[in-house]
């Protein structure tokens, strides 16, 4: 939605989202007269102001609205891609309370002891568009395998790989980088890119060519690039420039 066919919103719905509290952690700061909207004193918390236009300041800060995040997390092993989760640790509990506040959501999923690149955010539009089948979205992996990957498996893999529930996989583009013996064992270091995201894919895409992945990382989505400063288990906000190459600009957000 542009910015010009925005509407007011609440001054409590603008300070909640912003992580300031809950309502009625702002009603309260209110009361004791702690937010100003345009350099007067705030009385009402359910007061419609502009969040884009509006000065708005709690305890002499000003608040730089958005309404949508973005984050770029390096997702370690042993957490899951996931909002809630009874038994694991989620991707949500690496998140701090003033990123949280947005209610944001893993975009897509990495299996659970995998690592690399995870997009996080509110904005569903964008996310739809990232995971819908009809896009294609590439995603690059680098993996090491062990087993000797051959230029057949190269080949094979440009043609796509029936995985053992039938399902024949779109054409994937296999690069083996290197390969080490370790003992009796030849282990191959590998980038996969593939344009779709079937359970456990990349997996089942080496089982299916009697090889198995030993370790997987995902380090690029679309145009996305994991930044690779961005330590493991730590997230940042996305750039602008981040923002244009999955499709965003100023006037949609």
């Amino acid at each position: 939605m542009s910015k010009q066919g925005r509407t007011t919103l609440r001054l409590d719905k603008v300070l909640t989202h912003m992580g300031y509290g809950s309502r009625s952690d702002i009603k309260k700061k209110i009361k004791q007269a702690g937010v100003t909207v345009n350099g007067v004193r705030a009385k009402d918390s359910g007061m419609h102001v502009d969040p884009y236009k509006d000065d708005i300041r709690i305890d002499g800060e000003q608040v730089q609205y958005k309404e949508f995040i973005y984050l770029m997390l390096h997702k370690p092993p042993g957490v899951v891609s996931a909002t809630e989760d009874t038994r694991d640790r989620t991707v949500l509990d690496l998140l701090e309370p003033e990123h949280l506040a947005f209610e944001p959501f893993p975009v897509g999923r990495l299996d659970k002891d995998t690592e690399g690149l995870l997009l996080l955010t509110n904005d569903g539009k964008l996310a739809h568009e990232l995971l819908s089948p009809k896009r294609h979205v590439p995603k690059t992996y680098e993996a090491v395998v062990s087993g000797d990957v051959t230029e057949a498996d190269v080949q094979q893999f440009a043609s796509g790989v029936t995985l053992d529930d039938g399902y024949v996989t779109l054409p994937g583009e296999l690069t083996i980088l290197r390969k080490e013996q370790q003992g009796d064992e030849v282990v191959s270091h590998i980038s996969l890119v593939i344009h779709e995201g079937k359970f456990h894919q990349v997996k089942r895409m080496f089982q299916a060519v009697g090889k198995k992945v030993a370790y997987l990382k995902r380090v690029q989505m679309g145009k996305l690039k994991l930044d690779e400063g961005l330590r493991i288990g730590t997230y940042r906000e996305l750039t602008e420039d981040e923002l244009l190459q999955l499709g965003k600009d100023e006037t949609s957000r």
